[in-house]
């Protein structure tokens, strides 16, 4: 792979990462209400779950998801149901008296797996990587292996973004240290994650 492709490919990628989504919101959510190492080690649930759609990207098995109507529409409500629930919760969330009052009620294992099935459901995740990461591969050179540097360089950029939206959440959690503050939070939150559990539901394949 030549230094001109991952010029190319390293900063569309970035911009991808960066995207406001139901992750990064979760990113930021979780940091401010547990700090900036727990979000950041709870996108690990994040980054396994996109290891696993690249690894289906590579296989070719992702092309299943464009020929199946209705496992991509099952993934799809699984993922908006699971969305909506989250938004549930954090619009019920007690704001508490203090920042750190809420920490030790979920575990860091609880965080990455919620960081795991928002990743996971939603199958047009695994469509852009199909549409995405083959633009830069070249069909004359092996292709696994053009795969494997695509992917982990996706996979590091992503750490990238975990940790920007995590500091952006410390940031947020000096502002809203008010309980009357951090309900306003947690319920902006859930409203957008709830909308993004909508716009899933409404999606259509690509």
């Amino acid at each position: 792979m030549d230094y001109a492709t991952l010029a190319l490919f390293i900063p569309a990628c970035f911009a991808l990462n960066m995207a406001p989504g139901p992750n990064n919101l979760l990113s930021i959510s979780n940091a401010t209400r547990y700090g900036f190492q727990c979000a950041c080690l709870a996108g690990a649930g994040r980054l396994l779950a996109f290891a696993g759609m690249i690894a289906l990207a590579s296989a070719g098995l992702a092309v299943v998801l464009h020929t199946s109507e209705v496992l991509f529409y099952v993934i799809k409500t699984a993922g908006a149901a699971y969305l909506l629930y989250l938004a549930f919760q954090l619009w019920r969330a007690a704001p508490g008296g203090a920042v750190d009052a809420a920490a030790p009620q979920v575990s860091l294992w609880q965080l990455a797996r919620q960081e795991f099935l928002v990743a996971a459901g939603n199958p047009k995740a695994i469509l852009i990587f199909t549409a995405f990461l083959p633009q830069f591969v070249d069909p004359v050179q092996p292709m696994t292996m053009q795969f494997t540097v695509l992917g982990v360089l996706f996979l590091v950029l992503e750490m990238a973004a975990i940790a920007m939206y995590a500091w952006m959440g410390t940031k947020l959690r000096r502002w809203f240290a008010q309980p009357r503050g951090k309900r306003i939070f947690n319920r902006a939150c859930a409203g957008l994650l709830a909308s993004a559990g909508i716009g899933l539901m409404l999606s259509r394949r690509v």
